[in-house]
């Protein structure tokens, strides 16, 4: 029989277990690849409080698998866990963000520890903050639902040493075309912040309002019907079949002003935590559509902001937080800074020098727990950031060109020089053309000839893994005043066109190689798994030879129109046989048109 005492002190135990429970909330589909969230109740402070929540605070997860995998997650300050539609800047939830990779148990013990710059120290001697700080628990993972473009049907797209990016679900490997600009795409009137009326750059704010058509009912918004513009903009283009959007997270000093993930422009160690909320609504939005997220860190104007170029508190803290709040995210790659190096003269802020890249690239590499792609651009050469001992795992390559003419060789050059350093890098040439014009609206140049030619289909034959496109300033919707993808829209249909031929035919171009010596047309070119398979780009069609070299057999050739797309055409030459220079014939029509030629061995 129970006394009073002891049922008293079951019923307080009881309590104190509901409260355990209630102060550590699984949120989300517990799911493979899905975004599996834990809220923690934690100290009650605020964005502005004296002991800096940000800074002084240190949360981390670890996830064990069953298995033995284990996964250290940083988390976050989260006001009061629902900021992107209240606006909060005070409360008590810490948040933390997993994607798992298995089905099965995983369990997971927090750290969460308070000490001056805690956030960014590696020290095991800062004390316990209290509160979840050595709490635990498990939860148990069931396989994704999804299906289709969704990248949760795909999994967590990853470096594997090679020249293309591969899904870690499906096997899958990925190429990409879509948007680079405008790089302001976050500079959104509709996102909580001082951004909108500090007297910086306002002017350059942006509406989005051409894309509000295309939201759709159920798509996300926040504080009752916000966002509509800027997700309708990600529904564009997804609906032209691009998966990609490229967009900076941080342009203090920089062109437009008016990106930045802090509370105010002067201020680098307190975020705004209504604002960051907001923007992982568009990010997993995109997710949802299959797009690759492409984040851009820094820039040239403001590459030594934060530390003087080094890689100080203030970066390792900006880093931190970009990493634990949208980290989780499956297809991604840190681009560690636009135009990098000392070539401005005079610079705004101190220039990164080679050291001062590896160091950062290895900094982000160690606190990212997900090993995403780490990329940088040139404004200096890559010459130093190459080899298997550097964190950098490809390039995010900018061209000078109007006319695209040195895309295609030099994605070949820094696969080259990768390769003679002893690590292979996958790169994607995401600005190609000039500052001034580079990709034009289709109303100036409706046939966009050379972005195709030699920008879209020059990058895809020398092995890149894809493309993003910049606006040039000297047109309207330019990199930083775009507030319509609609205005390229023709060319949206060609890069379609381009990643339907090499996605629905199955182009194993993780076995083939830039050779253009092997096409008999100057300029053309080559991408070749010798003695089993070519692609071939004729730029203005016409008949052209093929050096089988000794690899003898029978050769089905079909032909693709890289203007309109479709089916693969057969022309006047259907097979070829035999080894050495053979003749691929002429297109099936428009004979002094560009044509892509797929070359089988039967």
């Amino acid at each position: 029989m129970l006394t009073k005492k002891t049922s008293l002190l079951l019923l307080i135990v009881a309590f104190l277990s509901f409260q355990i429970s209630d102060a550590q909330k699984i949120i989300g589909e517990l799911k493979k690849w899905h975004k599996v969230t834990l809220n923690f109740e934690g100290p009650e402070t605020s964005e502005d409080a004296e002991e800096n929540p940000f800074l002084n605070y240190k949360l981390d997860v670890t996830f064990k698998h069953e298995s033995g995998k284990t996964y250290v997650i940083p988390g976050y300050y989260a006001a009061d866990g629902n900021a992107a539609n209240t606006g909060a800047t005070s409360g008590n939830v810490w948040r933390v963000h997993f994607s798992p990779d298995q089905i099965g148990r995983w369990s997971y013990k927090v750290r969460f520890v308070k000490h001056k710059w805690a956030a960014v120290r590696v020290s095991n001697k800062l004390k316990s903050a209290g509160f979840m700080d050595k709490k635990e628990g498990e939860f148990t993972v069931t396989d994704t639902d999804k299906t289709g473009k969704d990248m949760r049907a795909k999994g967590r797209l990853q470096y594997v040493g090679e020249r293309y990016l591969k899904f870690a679900g499906t096997g899958e490997y990925f190429l990409k075309c879509g948007a680079d600009a405008p790089e302001n795409f976050l500079a959104y009137d509709e996102f909580d912040g001082t951004f909108h009326n500090d007297g910086k750059k306002d002017d350059l704010v942006k509406s989005w309002e051409a894309h509000e058509q295309d939201w759709k009912d159920g798509d996300p918004t926040w504080k009752d019907g916000n966002g509509k513009d800027i997700i309708g903009a990600v529904n564009y283009l997804a609906s032209k079949g691009m998966n990609v959007f490229s967009f900076i997270t941080m342009n203090i000093e920089g062109d437009d002003k008016n990106v930045f993930p802090y509370v105010d422009y002067n201020t680098y160690d307190r975020f705004d935590v209504s604002k960051l909320d907001q923007w992982e609504i568009v990010f997993s939005h995109g997710e949802k559509l299959g797009m690759f997220l492409h984040f851009k860190t820094l820039e040239a104007e403001n590459q030594g902001l934060l530390d003087n170029g080094g890689t100080g508190l203030y970066t390792k803290l900006y880093y931190r937080e970009l990493i634990a709040r949208f980290g989780h995210h499956l297809a991604l790659n840190w681009n560690l800074c636009e135009e990098t190096g000392d070539w401005q003269n005079p610079p705004r802020t101190f220039p990164v020098d080679v050291q001062g890249r590896l160091t950062l690239a290895n900094y982000v590499s160690n606190i990212d727990p997900y090993n995403h792609h780490i990329v940088i651009h040139n404004g200096n050469w890559y010459t130093g950031i190459y080899g298997k001992d550097s964190k950098f795992t490809g390039a995010s390559l900018q061209t000078n060109r109007t006319d695209f003419g040195n895309v295609h060789k030099q994605v070949l050059r820094i696969l080259k020089e990768a390769d003679a350093e002893g690590k292979t890098w996958a790169v994607a040439c995401d600005e190609p053309g000039d500052a001034q014009h580079s990709l034009v609206p289709d109303k100036d140049n409706p046939e966009h000839n050379n972005a195709r030619k030699n920008g879209l289909w020059g990058a895809m034959m020398a092995g890149a893994w894809g493309t993003e496109w910049y606006f040039g300033y000297k047109h309207d919707h330019s990199d930083l005043t775009c507030q319509d993808y609609r205005s390229r829209d023709l060319f949206w249909d060609q890069g379609k066109i381009c990643l339907d031929f090499f996605n629905d035919n199955k182009i194993p171009v993780q076995d083939m190689t830039s050779n253009d010596s092997l096409i008999s047309s100057e300029g053309d070119y080559v991408l070749a798994h010798e003695g089993k398979s070519y692609v071939v780009f004729l730029k203005n069609g016409g008949e052209s030879t093929l050096d089988l070299k000794d690899n003898s057999g029978e050769y089905s050739v079909l032909w693709y129109n890289p203007r309109t797309g479709g089916e693969l055409k057969k022309g006047k030459v259907k097979t070829i046989k035999g080894s050495g220079k053979q003749s691929l014939g002429l297109p099936p029509k428009d004979k002094d048109q560009d044509w892509a030629v797929w070359v089988t061995k039967k």
